[in-house]
Formats: structure tokens, sequence, C-alpha cells
């Protein structure tokens, strides 16, 4: 089957939205699951999470940040060259129901991830709440599509050049002043699914994190996904990716991340020399 890119537009520097010729995985689709992909024959696998979907077009919409060697030969595709493998649905789907009123914060690409989520929520008669966190105005992704989802959306910048300047968790902190909240869903970098999730913990919120940690094969046979929750061993490829965020070990989970990073470097350092045809 070819996966074939329909349709490639740039959000940000290194950052691009693709809809993806993926039928099959379209079916069963449901918020919060992901997609795996490899781009070429002899390449690695990559999980990303699903930002939509479209089941009579067939198509998968993923956002893509340049962040290693494979995102990075990810976004340099173009409409109509094709992926050579697209794994999915896999994961669990987040944990909808009628709450109340939620919070859905998306750091950087993650964003993409809650707009089916925040969609679900709204149908289900849930006030939804959108933060958008990201450290320049150029960086903010999705905020008009959001916006007209959620019943309101804020958002953050490090430097203040959109929105408040400060983190999601100042926005969140507001939020919580004005009303009661009764669920709260991040979706972004692990140090601010932290921050969140620490924020929530005394108040007794109900919180859940995505956690993008390294997966290989998608279906909890490597390993390479283990994350502590709640003192348990768990696979966030099969058990997740959504978990409750008080429950995380998060300094574990920082640790595993910490052992690949040489690997990635050396391989983006490759992937660029390869560019320049050094």
């Amino acid at each position: 089957m070819s996966y074939k890119i329909m349709e490639k537009v740039e959000l940000a520097p290194n950052t691009v939205m693709m809809q993806v010729h993926a039928p099959l995985a379209t079916r069963k689709m449901q918020p919060g699951q992901f997609i795996i992909v490899r781009v070429t024959p002899n390449g690695e696998r990559i999980p990303l999470s699903i930002s939509g979907w479209d089941m009579n077009k067939g198509t998968v919409r993923i956002i893509v940040q340049a962040v290693g060697r494979t995102s990075a030969e990810l976004i340099n595709l173009r409409v109509g060259d094709s992926l050579t493998d697209v794994v999915g649905p896999l994961g669990q789907p987040s944990h909808l129901d009628k709450y109340g009123t939620c919070v859905l914060i998306g750091g950087g690409y993650g964003t993409g991830a809650i707009i089916p989520i925040a969609k679900d929520l709204k149908a289900r008669g849930n006030k939804v709440i959108g933060i958008i966190g990201a450290r320049t105005k150029e960086l903010v992704l999705m905020e008009n599509e959001l916006r007209t989802i959620c019943d309101k959306v804020e958002v953050s910048t490090n430097d203040g050049s959109q929105g408040v300047k400060g983190l999601v968790t100042d926005v969140l902190t507001e939020i919580l002043k004005q009303e009661p909240v009764h669920m709260v869903t991040a979706i972004g970098p692990v140090p601010m699914m932290k921050a969140v999730s620490e924020m929530t913990r005394p108040l007794n919120i109900k919180t859940y994190v995505s956690l993008n940690a390294i997966m290989v094969d998608g279906t909890g046979m490597c390993g390479s996904c283990r994350v502590e929750v709640g003192g348990t061993t768990k696979f966030a490829c099969i058990d997740g990716p959504d978990f409750d965020g008080h429950q995380v070990n998060f300094g574990e989970l920082v640790n595993r991340q910490k052992m690949y990073i040489p690997y990635e470097k050396k391989a983006m350092e490759l992937h660029l020399c390869k560019e320049k045809n050094l």
C-alpha cells in the first residue's frame, strides 16, 4: 500500500502539518491514539500523535517537528511522496467522559494532539478551555482551529510576543482562580507535563499526560517505552500513551530519555552531513 502525502503545510520553522493517505488506519481511530511511521525502508520507526483524520478521504493528519534525524527526513518530503510504513491506530484512546470543565494544554507540536480530544469532550457536553504554550509567537500552532472547537483558548509565550508572557502553568493558575476545573490533559514536553501534574495534584484535579517515550515496535514487545505509573511498570505504547499524571514517575522517564541523547545527536549529525554531501 502507498502511504502518499496528500497535503503539506508549514506551520512554523521546522514544523509542518501533513495529511497522509492511510485509509485502513482511519477505520477505528480514536482521540489520543498514535501511529508509527517509517520514512524509508531502512529507516527507524517513530511514533507520531494523531491530530485528526478523515474516513471519507482515508487520510490521517500529523504535526511533525524536526527534532531528530527521522523527523527531519520526514518534513523534507513533498506532496506526492510516500512513506514506507504507517502502522496504527496504536495505544489506548484518551479518557473521555462528561467531566464538566476541562482544560486541555498543548505545548509545541502537542497542540495538534489535543484537537481530537477537544472535539470529543465538547461533543459530550463539557466546557473545554484550551491553552497553547510556545517559546515565541512564531511557534504558536493550530490556534485558529482550536478556537473553533473550544469555549475559550489562551496562549502563553516565553517571551511575551503573544498572549501571556510566561508558561502554560501561569495561564492555568489564573483559570483555576476563576472557576472550578474538573479535568486537565497536558500533551507536550515532559517538563511541562510534570509541572502541570504537580500543580493539579494538591487540588485533586484529574490530570492526564501523554507519554511520548521512546517506542520501537508499538505493540509492547520490545519494552523500550517502559514507564513507572503508580509504582507499577507500564508500556506507553499499549497501556498508554495517556496516563494519570499524578501517578507517573517523571524522574525515571527523564532519565530513560537521556539515555538516547548521544545516539540521537550522532544520527542527526550524519543526516546533516548527508544533506551537505560531506
